[in-house]
């Protein structure tokens, strides 16, 4: 027979209960879930940033946010687009927003990288130059096709537009990756930290909420030298730009090696023409170092950022982005 509730039991008080208290729980519930977390890891497919030396150190995770912030002209959306290529040879898709160049201009700079040649190089001024160029753009248009996504506004925008955007490529596209470039574009102004504090938890929440990464490119303050190593505390803005994402990395352009090739000169040149700081790896687990500094080399010609002087150009419809070896031939038996 059914059970009947009650009525001198006071509902009223049940339904006046706090978030806290519904939500407070003993320590061994969760038990069970630490044990399938660490059966499951070996199951877990982890996706890394372009360079194999740092796979034990870190990996983008679901429903996360990571800052790239960086000096003026230190690089930061190249290093985002090089992350981008990545992310889709590892079969994520992928969203960039670039408030600060038009799609035509980013997508000719992810050409580039993926084709692994100047386009503007004089061996490729004529006619027979051009067509070639064009094939291997047609192959990375093929190649990105339900992997890149572009969204087309340039300048400043509204914080709520972006935001809407970026829940409309999770919702509705399948996007994993949306990168926002830049936060100075989707706040206005400097000086709101409100709004930038407002902006950025959102998109914690969006990504917490849709189970994406969020990437959010953004400025450091102007150091008193350029050539000035960054720390975290030279993010611009809002302390909480710091402190409510999951990742932070802080882009360097070495300007000395630079100046010294320039002028001819021998100094700095084995020094790397990049780094990576990363400043916060809140979720890492391993026994590795979970923030650790990363020295890149530019090759030039490609643009492509590689993870040491002699490396190989990357080829980013694979991962680990190395030239795949060739099939074995088929051998030929003759009939006896």
């Amino acid at each position: 027979m059914a059970e009947f509730l009650d009525d001198s039991i006071d509902f009223e008080a049940y339904m006046s209960e706090t978030d806290a208290q519904a939500r407070v729980r003993p320590a061994h519930d969760y038990v069970q879930t630490l044990k399938e977390r660490l059966r499951g890891r070996k199951k877990q497919r982890f996706v890394y940033l372009p360079w194999e030396k740092t796979q034990a150190n870190f990996d983008f995770r679901s429903g996360e946010v990571t800052v790239w912030a960086g000096q003026n002209g230190h690089g930061k959306s190249h290093i985002a687009r090089i992350v981008a290529l990545s992310l889709m040879g590892q079969g994520e898709r992928v969203c960039i927003a670039n408030f600060e160049a038009k799609p035509a201009v980013t997508l000719q700079a992810m050409a580039r990288m993926f084709v692994g040649k100047n386009p503007f190089s004089p061996e490729y001024q004529a006619d027979s130059g051009i067509a070639a160029i064009e094939s291997l753009y047609d192959d990375f248009g093929a190649w990105t096709n339900g992997k890149l996504w572009l969204y087309d506004q340039f300048g400043t925008t509204q914080a709520g537009r972006v935001l809407g955007m970026t829940k409309y490529c999770g919702k509705e596209l399948g996007i994993k990756h949306v990168f926002l470039d830049n936060l100075a574009k989707c706040v206005r102004d400097e000086d709101d930290y409100n709004g930038q504090k407002a902006f950025v938890d959102e998109c914690t929440a969006i990504a917490r909420d849709l189970d994406i990464h969020i990437h959010i490119v953004h400025h450091l303050k102007k150091p008193s030298r350029e050539t000035d190593k960054p720390d975290k505390g030279d993010v611009k803005g809002s302390g909480s730009i710091v402190d409510q994402p999951d990742n932070l990395f802080l882009v360097w352009r070495n300007k000395a090696k630079e100046d010294a090739r320039k002028a001819n000169k021998i100094e700095h040149q084995e020094e790397p023409d990049q780094v990576l700081y990363c400043k916060k790896n809140r979720n890492h687990e391993g026994m590795a170092d979970g923030e650790p500094t990363i020295a890149l080399w530019l090759h030039r010609e490609s643009g492509q950022f590689l993870g040491s002087a002699h490396a190989s150009l990357m080829h980013f419809p694979c991962y680990p982005h190395r030239v795949p070896a060739p099939e074995p031939m088929a051998r030929e038996w003759e009939a006896a």
